[in-house]
């Protein structure tokens, strides 16, 4: 169960809709956190890195386009403040 995390341009951002989606922030802090639902998200800001039940860690900053799979529990720990846009299903 791997979080995919991609570059897009903005051409696929504004073709996706992303800047239409609800916003999300967060300030800088640790907490664990269970997807019951696939989360797809674009980071506005900031820098956190998730690490997976594996132990599999990703860092994920300003630009990232990132994909959360269904079923997936991880730790969150939030380096710089981040906003995001995201949208579940």
């Amino acid at each position: 169960m791997n979080i995919k995390i991609t570059k897009m341009s903005k051409k696929e951002i504004e073709e996706k809709g992303i800047d239409k989606w609800p916003v999300w922030e967060k300030e800088i802090s640790e907490f664990d956190w269970y997807y019951s639902e696939k989360e797809s998200c674009y980071f506005i800001e900031g820098e956190v890195e998730v690490t997976d039940s594996n132990g599999n860690k990703y860092k994920i900053k300003k630009g990232d386009y990132v994909e959360f799979p269904k079923g997936l529990s991880c730790q969150w720990k939030v380096i710089k403040p981040v906003k995001k846009y995201y949208n579940f299903g």
